[in-house]
Formats: C-alpha cells, sequence, structure tokens
C-alpha cells in the first residue's frame, strides 16, 4: 500500500508509529488478538498502515489483501443502496415498511406472552416506517440481546444466523409473526433493522441484494475483493475467527479454509453479511469522506449523506437517553443515530479525541472504521475476535491517532 509522508499530512510520524507498537505489545504479544490490520488516512490518503500477526491458526502471516467479515459495517453499505433508492423517488423514508414488505401490516408491539406461553394479541400502534430501520428505532430487535421474550424468540428462529438457513422472503415472514419489543419512534435498540431495509432493497430494486451492491457500489468504487461470498480461488485469504475467553488463548470459532463463507448465501445479511478487505473498505470510508464521490465516481448525493450523518434521535438525545440496548457497535455518551450510522455529537461526553460530526461503525468480530469531515480522517481497522465489546481497543487507536495529529483543521 502507497503511504504518503504523515508531515505533509499534518501527523507527527514517530507517534503514529506508537500504533503498531501498541497492538504488538498488548495485544499481539499477550495474545489477546491473532492479528490486526489498520489504515489511518487524511484526505483519503493513507499516512499509516500497519499489519501484525498472523491470518490462519496454522501460521500463516497476515497478508495486505487478507479478508475479513466485516459483521456489522454492512450496515453503512446497505444504508447508502436504500438511500440511492431514495433518491430515485422508489422510496420515501416516512413510507411505511408494508409498502414494501405487506408481511408487516400487522406487526405490533409486544402486550405478554413468550417461551411456552403464546404471545398475546399485540397492541397496534403506528406503523413502523423505513426511517425507523435504519434508526434503529423500529421495534426490532436482535436474539444476542438477552434479555426478553422477544429476544428469545428471535433465538428460537435463528434469525441472527440466517445465512445458509432462510431465504429473504422466509426470514421476513419468520419475523413478521415476532411481536415488535416497542412502539416505532419511542426507543432505540439494536437490531436486525438493516437486515429488513436489505430485503426492502432486493424487492424495490429486483436484484439480489448482492448484486445490487456490486453493479452499484462495488463495482462504480472499485471494491473488487467485497462480497456476501467468498470464491474458491480467494479462500486461501479468508482469515480464520475466534471468540474471547476470559484468562484463556482466544477459541478458534471457524477455520478461514472451512468458513461458512465459501459456501452460497441463501441470505444476504444487510446487517451483517459481508466479507471484504481493509483496502476496499478504506475506499468506502473515503467515498463518505468525500460527500459520497470518490475518483469521479458518485454513489450518493452531498445532500443525502448530510441527512444520513445527521442525529435523528428525538430532540437531538444521545444514546444514553434513548437506549435500551444491552449491547450495541455505539458507545451511548455523546452519541447521536442518523441514517445508518452513529455520530459524535458532543465529542467531551465521549471522554475520547473526536470531531463534532465525526460519524462510525464497527462489526460484531471487532473490526471498526470512523470518518472525521471536520480533520478529513478516516481509519479502517480489522482484525477477527467476537465479541467487538472485549477489549477498548477501538477507544485506544483513537487516543493514538488524535495523538499523533499536529495540524488540527478545526
Amino acid at each position: 500500500m502507497d503511504v504518503a509522508d504523515p508531515k505533509g499530512a499534518g501527523f507527527d510520524a514517530d507517534k503514529l508509529a506508537r500504533i503498531d507498537a501498541f497492538l504488538e505489545r498488548d495485544y499481539i504479544d499477550k495474545g489477546r488478538l491473532k492479528s490486526t490490520q489498520i489504515i489511518v488516512a487524511r484526505d483519503g490518503k493513507p499516512v499509516h498502515y500497519g499489519h501484525q500477526g498472523i491470518m490462519r491458526e496454522d501460521g500463516t502471516q497476515m497478508r495486505e489483501d487478507a479478508l475479513f467479515r466485516i459483521a456489522s459495517m454492512t450496515k453503512p453499505v446497505t444504508s447508502i443502496a436504500f438511500m440511492q433508492l431514495v433518491e430515485q423517488c422508489k422510496v420515501a423514508l416516512d413510507d411505511p415498511v408494508s409498502r414494501v414488505l405487506p408481511e408487516f401490516s400487522k406487526l405490533g408491539e409486544y402486550a405478554g406472552g413468550g417461551g411456552s406461553i403464546p404471545f398475546a394479541p399485540t397492541k397496534r400502534g403506528r406503523p413502523t416506517r423505513f426511517v425507523d430501520l435504519m434508526t434503529h428505532m423500529s421495534g426490532l430487535t436482535y436474539g444476542f440481546q438477552n434479555r426478553s421474550s422477544i429476544d428469545a424468540a428471535y433465538r428460537e428462529a435463528r434469525l441472527d444466523l440466517a445465512r445458509q438457513n432462510i431465504d429473504s422472503d422466509e426470514y421476513i415472514a419468520t419475523l413478521a409473526r415476532i411481536p415488535l419489543e416497542f412502539e416505532p419512534g419511542t426507543r432505540w435498540n439494536y437490531s436486525v433493522s438493516t437486515d429488513v431495509l436489505g430485503v426492502a432493497v432486493e424487492r424495490l430494486s429486483g436484484m439480489k441484494l448482492g448484486e445490487y451492491f456490486e453493479k452499484h457500489i462495488f463495482g462504480p468504487l472499485g471494491m473488487s475483493d467485497t462480497g456476501f461470498d467468498v470464491p474458491s480461488d480467494k479462500a486461501d485469504r479468508l482469515a480464520d475467527v475466534y471468540q474471547y475467553r476470559p484468562g484463556k488463548e482466544p477459541l478458534l470459532m471457524e477455520k478461514g479454509a472451512e468458513s461458512k463463507a465459501l459456501q452460497a448465501a441463501r441470505f444476504h445479511s444487510g446487517g451483517g453479511g459481508l466479507v471484504g478487505t481493509a483496502a476496499d473498505y478504506h475506499r468506502f470510508a473515503t467515498m463518505l469522506l468525500n460527500k459520497g464521490e470518490l475518483d469521479g465516481t458518485r454513489i450518493i448525493a452531498p445532500k443525502t449523506l448530510d441527512l444520513m450523518t445527521a442525529n435523528h434521535l428525538p430532540g437531538g438525545a444521545d444514546l444514553t437517553q434513548m437506549s435500551q440496548s444491552l449491547f450495541s457497535e455505539a458507545n451511548n455518551a455523546g452519541t447521536g443515530f442518523g441514517l445508518g450510522f452513529a455520530m459524535v455529537i458532543d465529542p467531551a461526553r465521549t471522554l475520547m479525541p473526536a470531531s463534532k460530526g465525526e460519524f462510525y461503525w464497527g462489526g460484531a468480530y471487532s473490526t471498526a472504521f470512523f470518518v472525521d469531515p471536520v480533520e478529513r480522517i478516516t481509519c479502517v481497522f480489522m482484525t477477527q475476535l467476537y465479541p467487538s465489546s472485549t477489549y477498548p481497543i477501538r477507544r485506544q487507536l483513537k487516543t493514538l491517532i488524535y495523538s499523533a495529529l499536529n495540524d488540527s483543521y478545526a
């Protein structure tokens, strides 16, 4: 990877070098992570690139073109895809979801029951709109939230693990039989909302989600290594994935050579199904930094992206006031939520170096990215450890990056 002179981009090269030393000392050498890869850029030009560790349990060293399961970093891609259709007036943010997915026409709020007791008839409130899906204020949930009878029903239906089990229509039909956790628009809960959004993209476009991505996002951006399925000629590039075990070495969850990603997916999960490289996601992040354009190709209009990266929580609230999630990929204090992204609305409350308006997201296997439109900085971080809440590595990386910045645009 070509790396620009950090000094010319306003960074201290020696302080940027601390990133690799820190990752090696605190994560690789201590056995917390098997591998890492990071790209830090300013104005779209990488000023720091590093990779450490092994990508396979057999000792295969990390390589620049390694493939990673990016999990929920799929969500911003799906959100961009949906907003492309909004720009074409094929759908509107305040349309009821049932306009495209009629299975949702009778969904209502939970009113009791669950488990061995059938769900009680639901309370009918206002319908779920597409904006509710994009902001995670839909009343949907994830089975892994593990707090309620609704979460339990998701686990029983294996909605968090749909890749090989069911197709898009079966997914929506199953989901539509389970009550909502709350009336849409009243609370925030990290959920399968973006999976539903992905199915809407399929029905509106008449294309499988991966085909839509390839034609309208990945192809135009030159993201040639990102998709829902890993072709056989790239199988040797797919990293192993691990699970955290307290006080022990991470547990090998899935070998790259035996991954489900090598088999064609029945369900293209718009909320978490993509596999790709750090270099590809760097191109996606740079497009976002450039207000929807990269190398002369426009993916989304600047005003559309402004709308997506504005805080849509009622009354300008942050997630401490709105969230009922036990887990999400966002910090809560000082953090708002837009149409597919979390964003910093009060840097002081985050207790991290940040710019107001910075937006970001991460994935369950501890991958992460952020875009700072004030300082014109982007970062893409890849590794493969589940769950992403295990270590404060995202905060640590942001601290290291901003401490190396000498020339602020703010």
